[in-house]
């Protein structure tokens, strides 16, 4: 076998025990080889080179079964961590999570407003050091920054087509930019692709064969999963399902279409709609994120006319999920992002019923429809997911992704208040 084999065979393997430790919690060698499918020898070498390098420790003895009780070995959780960014026009949420996936540090700052790029990721470096610094965490052992954003988006580039608010992000490198900065790899990817892996790895998100996260933050999105593996299309931007055009006639789109669910019932259109009512928003200098939310407190507190702009919103969001369920199958939807943190009550009754009433294939299955517990930063937390996926258990595209581990565990560190 050739060296570079040997390499990629070494790796394979690397990859497989660190994901079923990783899933199991505590398992022995013995265990390992049965789950994997890997040899004893190659089981005793790889595990050796991980516990060399603090990965993995073991753990105590399982109870014996008549012989020699076998020596049990789990993930040190804090041998390494991964920063996860969502990078928004009105917030940027960082997280923190350690190897064992939970966040053990969180912080919320300004968001990327009108600033010039250059600008807003030197202050990204600077939250990112502070936040990490004042979790106790040394830095060296940080893996790497995962950073998400609204799409569409490329690896390497980042948003190639920006929404108006953030226009001077389109083809900006902010890959290349942020990791230079930082001095440990940075991956980009989409914040809708990002939440879906969020849910699931926060470990809300039951077994199932297909499920997608519905996504509005600035815009309107969605990820989706298959059987665990995320579903990601030719360039990493499935499941933009706020660019599903509901009227053919209706008003122009950012992103170049007309009538868009995006257009019609984001928070932008909202917010329009409201001011069109004259609604109080508050200060006029306000993000739509903040105004969107203020039409949402006003319609919980029962006022009518903020009550009927979010229903017709919900009403276009509805098609867009059913849209969505009918073409993917799936059997979950997942209300998430910044918007449903705030309005997801809202929107939840109208979204089941157009599924109940309209999903092609509801003979076959419902479709059930819940909100996220974690919808304002499950983007971020996805981010911090995709880095140790990465760099502990790289896989190939369309694998499935261990069983859900970032949570909140008994054993994790205490969220840190940061901000």
């Amino acid at each position: 076998m050739s060296s570079t084999s040997l390499g990629m065979a070494h790796t394979s393997s690397r990859s497989a025990i660190l994901d079923v430790i990783r899933a199991a919690g505590t398992i022995s060698r013995v265990e390992l080889t049965h789950a994997t499918g890997l040899t004893g020898a190659t089981i005793s070498t790889v595990v050796r080179r991980l516990m060399n390098e603090g990965l993995v420790v073991e753990a105590g003895r399982a109870e014996s079964t008549g012989g020699k009780p076998r020596r049990l070995l789990q993930l040190d959780p804090n041998a390494r961590y991964a920063v996860g960014v969502h990078l928004d026009h009105a917030g940027i949420t960082y997280v923190l999570a350690n190897l064992g996936g939970a966040i053990v540090a969180r912080w919320r700052k300004s968001g990327a407003g009108s600033d010039d790029p250059q600008e807003v990721v030197a202050r990204m470096v600077g939250e990112i050091d502070a936040m990490v610094t004042r979790a106790g965490v040394d830095h060296a052992r940080v893996l790497g920054v995962g950073v998400v954003s609204p799409g569409p988006i490329t690896a390497s580039v980042g948003m190639v087509l920006a929404p108006p608010i953030m226009q001077r992000w389109a083809d900006y490198p902010l890959g290349d930019a942020l990791e230079e900065a930082v001095g440990v790899p940075v991956l980009l990817d989409n914040d809708a692709t990002a939440a879906a892996i969020g849910e699931y790895w926060a470990g809300g998100i039951e077994k199932t064969s297909a499920f997608a996260a519905l996504y509005m933050g600035t815009g309107i999105g969605a990820g989706v999963l298959v059987n665990g593996a995320v579903y990601r299309g030719s360039s990493s931007n499935a499941g933009e399902i706020g660019h599903i055009c509901v009227d053919v006639d209706g008003p122009e789109c950012w992103c170049g279409s007309r009538g868009c669910v995006e257009a019609l019932a984001g928070p932008a259109a909202v917010v329009a709609a409201a001011q069109a009512e004259g609604l109080d928003l508050g200060q006029p200098d306000r993000t739509v994120a903040e105004q969107f939310a203020a039409v949402a407190r006003s319609a919980l507190r029962g006022e009518a006319a903020a009550q009927a702009i979010l229903q017709r919103s919900a009403r276009y969001i509805g098609v867009a999920a059913q849209t969505l369920a009918n073409i993917m199958d799936v059997d979950l939807v997942a209300l998430t992002g910044p918007s449903f943190a705030v309005a997801g009550s809202i929107y939840l009754p109208t979204v089941e019923e157009q599924l109940g009433r309209s999903f092609f294939a509801r003979g076959s299955h419902a479709v059930r429809v819940t909100i996220s517990s974690n919808a304002s930063e499950a983007a971020a937390v996805g981010a911090a997911a995709l880095v140790l996926q990465s760099e502990l258990a790289p896989r190939q595209s369309g694998l499935r992704l261990p069983a859900p581990l970032l949570a909140e565990s008994d054993g994790a560190k205490p969220s840190a208040a940061l901000g």
